[in-house]
């Protein structure tokens, strides 16, 4: 055995990714896909992720082919849900993948490696969790690391355990953006303009809707032109509305539940400045290098912050208490933090960007 037990890298032809998260957590695994691609350059390199996710990854030149599964299958009858993911695994087995790398700790991303026939399996030590003998599907196992660590890094230790390390400057997030959907949008917004996306389907992340209302009102005030954003959740649609009607005054552009997530994209990549909680946006910002303001409660900024981008500011309260990575004080979707961050810093933050004075 080698020293690390690395594996012969040198005559693989196929490998897989499996990401099966939400949107944030697949585009942070961009940096997997081009250094493989960078060091493998005649492998041909696929993905496996949900469907609804493919925008993150789709038009990116290191990947070859998308596979998606369906998060619908799971409300159908057990044959016709079985029959799908059957379908699917077999169109997985047919690839004769010589590398499969499980990003996640899920047990169908252990079993599409175990399915897939590969030579080599990667995955993150299940430590005990899951299925019974999941951890021997894998030929090498990711030791989970303890401490608060970017989750960007975390999805760069399944290379590491192969032998394979990235320099700080091969681990940049990309997010492609086609050339019709930039013109589309510079043809719909004037510019300059300020992107605010206050919104997350996970309600504790988010500010006061009073206090964004308040915020838009005194960026509003100092001459700037916002434009909105969210997804069509209902939730956040309901937070939007909220917020809107607090600030019936000002002129904006409400792009929420109106645009798809390359279209966001391209909103955000054209902005001077976006504002944000944590969320896709984020990471989107990090990815194209807009400047971002991102307002951080009970989540770690250590491990969902800003990724290799200067431009970026966070704004918290430095509390005791956080990141307590719970939803919300005490389990109560309500997160004080949050709740009682004055919009004086926020604005200190914008300030810092726009150069102006207090």
């Amino acid at each position: 055995m080698n020293y690390g037990n690395y594996p012969d890298l040198s005559n693989l032809k196929k490998i897989l990714i499996v990401k099966l998260r939400h949107h944030g957590d697949v585009l942070l695994t961009s940096p997997v896909f081009s250094y493989l691609k960078s060091q493998l350059p005649d492998a041909s390199i696929d993905a496996l992720i949900y469907q609804e996710t493919a925008p993150m990854l789709e038009g990116y030149p290191a990947i070859r082919t998308l596979h998606l599964y369906d998060k619908k299958w799971k409300k159908k009858f057990f044959l016709s849900r079985w029959k799908e993911e059957i379908n699917l695994l077999q169109r997985i087995r047919k690839e004769r993948y010589d590398l499969v790398i499980n990003l996640t700790e899920g047990d169908r991303g252990a079993l599409v490696a175990l399915v897939s026939g590969a030579s080599i399996r990667v995955g993150f030590d299940p430590e005990k969790k899951g299925f019974k003998g999941k951890a021997r599907i894998f030929t090498h196992l990711v030791k989970p690391c303890k401490t608060p660590r970017h989750t960007v890094e975390k999805n760069l230790d399944a290379l590491r355990r192969i032998g394979l390390f990235p320099l700080p400057e091969e681990r940049e997030l990309s997010f492609h953006i086609p050339d019709n959907v930039q013109d589309r949008i510079k043809k719909r917004l004037p510019t300059p303009y300020i992107v605010i996306h206050p919104v997350s389907r996970w309600k504790f992340k988010c500010w006061p809707t009073s206090q964004v209302a308040m915020l838009i009102q005194a960026l509003y005030k100092q001459g700037h032109h916002l434009v909105l954003t969210a997804s069509l959740d209902p939730s956040e649609m309901k937070m939007m509305q909220e917020i809107t009607t607090l600030c019936p005054d000002v002129p904006l552009t409400n792009l929420a539940g109106q645009i798809d997530l390359k279209e966001l994209g391209a909103v955000i990549d054209q902005s001077q400045l976006l504002i944000c909680v944590d969320s896709v946006p984020l990471h989107l910002a990090s990815a194209l290098k807009t400047p971002v303001v991102v307002l951080f409660g009970p989540t770690s900024e250590i491990n969902w912050g800003p990724w290799r981008h200067p431009q970026a500011r966070i704004v918290s309260q430095g509390l005791s208490c956080r990141p307590c990575l719970m939803d919300g004080c005490g389990g109560s979707k309500h997160s004080d933090c949050l709740a009682t961050l004055p919009i004086s810093q926020v604005l200190q933050a914008v300030r810092y960007f726009l150069k102006e004075s207090p």
